[in-house]
């Protein structure tokens, strides 16, 4: 037992991103009626927080798929190329994105043609494949899940 903050590392550190994402993508849903001014943010503010949440969650995924998913798809299939559904969800999740980076840089280089109704049909498109997959990784990370597949020193090598 004295291991187990060791073997929930990932699960850990994982859920602190995640939950940020989360927050972050409820923010910009939330604030996307135009309530943003009521906030004192003006809608180039919003617009670069939205963008800001594009790329860290891009880049987030990104660190993942490069360093983290080949590891740990090699036993946990969850994981792999071929079989992982978080890469698939990945993808999805990007999907959204793409269509969200487009509407962001709409709105930003011409502002009156921000649409209140728009901008929440677009995040609503990958809300649900975004908050499964948030959940799903990070209950995947459970050190209780990992012992099934790997060695506490296999886990602490993992580049986290």
């Amino acid at each position: 037992m004295a291991d187990e903050h060791k073997w929930n590392k990932l699960n850990v550190t994982m859920k602190i991103f995640h939950e940020r994402f989360k927050e972050e993508f409820n923010t910009l849903y939330e604030l996307s009626d135009g309530s943003f001014n009521k906030r004192g943010w003006s809608l180039g503010i919003y617009l670069e927080n939205a963008k800001r949440f594009d790329y860290h969650l891009t880049m987030h995924h990104t660190i993942e798929e490069a360093y983290i998913f080949p590891i740990l798809g090699k036993r946990m299939k969850q994981f792999s190329e071929s079989e992982g559904l978080h890469l698939e969800s990945h993808k999805g999740i990007h999907d959204g994105l793409e269509r969200f980076k487009t509407l962001v840089q709409q709105y930003k280089s011409r502002p009156h043609t921000y649409n209140p109704t728009e901008m929440r049909a677009c995040l609503d498109r990958f809300r649900e494949v975004l908050f499964s997959h948030l959940d799903q990784e990070v209950e995947d990370l459970r050190g209780d899940n990992l012992k099934k597949y790997f060695t506490l020193q296999e886990v602490e090598s993992i580049p986290i």
